[in-house]
């Protein structure tokens, strides 16, 4: 069964679905940084992959699924809060520039220690294989990842809506992202509001390792690595400067790589980034601020 469109299946319709989700929570995590830091975290792709290797060790070692889910949050949560106390903190009030080479450094540091630790062959993480298996719904086989995925995203998504709007530290991020000097002067504590949008967005990071690793479970240094560039390209294409715009600049971007992956032809699929970002460059040639936005004055960024 097809879908008239590209003659595109419904399989190939989940699975596009499904990476539109993925991208978004990673949209989301990138955001939430930015929105509080004004900071584009460069090194969001190796939390994801430092969770995607502690699912690997997990099943290597036969924990239980759950028990290896809650490492894998675990090592992500605890290497989000290194990095906001040893690298965020230290260089709070130093220039954009300087803190934006920081996490590229940060990057490349965690990618050379897992190539040191784990080498370039790659690792397989099993422990959620069984998510691979199909369901078959009204006659059209549909892999269970496919509908956990867009069920886990959207659930995140709407918990982070209720936190920032209906809990103390969720409207002091707001407060901060809109006018963090401001915020300070009326009582918001930096360190609090800083490490618990940091935090936020390492524990998005380790629900999309989780769901990352059942689509690709071969982890390799360089896992995610490709995913965190195409995420980055779809924060700026739906507007970097409010989180609901990047979200959907996210859900957009892995929505159009899904579909146009499953249209190709296999021996084409190497052009797929080609289109993407081609398609990304034309759109912010019409509209520079972002695809999602309106006007290009001050909005509220989260």
């Amino acid at each position: 069964m097809t879908l008239a469109l590209l003659n595109i299946d419904w399989q190939t319709l989940a699975d596009a679905l499904s990476l539109g989700g993925i991208y978004a929570l990673m949209a989301v995590g990138i955001g939430l940084v930015f929105g509080v830091l004004r900071l584009v975290n460069f090194a969001y792709g190796q939390l994801v992959m430092a969770g995607a290797y502690a699912l690997a060790y997990g099943s290597q070692w036969n924990l239980p699924v759950g028990v290896s889910i809650l490492f894998c949050f675990g090592v992500v949560l605890v290497l989000s809060f290194l990095m906001d106390v040893l690298v965020f903190r230290p260089l709070r009030g130093q220039s954009p520039a300087v803190m934006l080479v920081a996490t590229f450094a940060v990057a490349y540091l965690m990618q050379s220690i897992a190539l040191l630790a784990f080498g370039s062959l790659g690792t397989i993480a099993s422990s959620v294989a069984p998510l691979n298996q199909p369901w078959d719904i009204a006659g059209v086989l549909i892999r269970k990842i496919a509908i956990v995925s867009i069920l886990v995203a959207a659930g995140c998504l709407v918990l982070l809506k209720l936190l920032l709007d209906r809990t103390s530290v969720g409207l002091q991020m707001r407060a901060a992202s809109m006018d963090f000097r401001t915020a300070r002067l009326l009582g918001v504590r930096a360190n609090r509001v800083i490490g618990g949008a940091v935090l936020l967005s390492g524990l998005l990071a380790a629900v999309v390792a989780v769901l990352m690793t059942v689509r690709s479970p071969l982890v390799t240094p360089s896992f995610a690595l490709t995913d965190t560039i195409v995420v980055l390209a779809g924060v700026v294409l739906g507007g970097l400067t409010r989180l609901v715009s990047a979200t959907l600049g996210g859900f957009a971007i892995g929505f159009a790589s899904g579909i146009l992956g499953g249209a190709l032809p296999t021996n084409q699929s190497q052009y797929l980034p080609t289109f993407l970002f081609a398609a990304v460059i034309l759109v912010l040639l019409v509209r520079p601020n972002g695809l999602f936005t309106r006007g290009g004055g001050a909005v509220e960024r989260v």
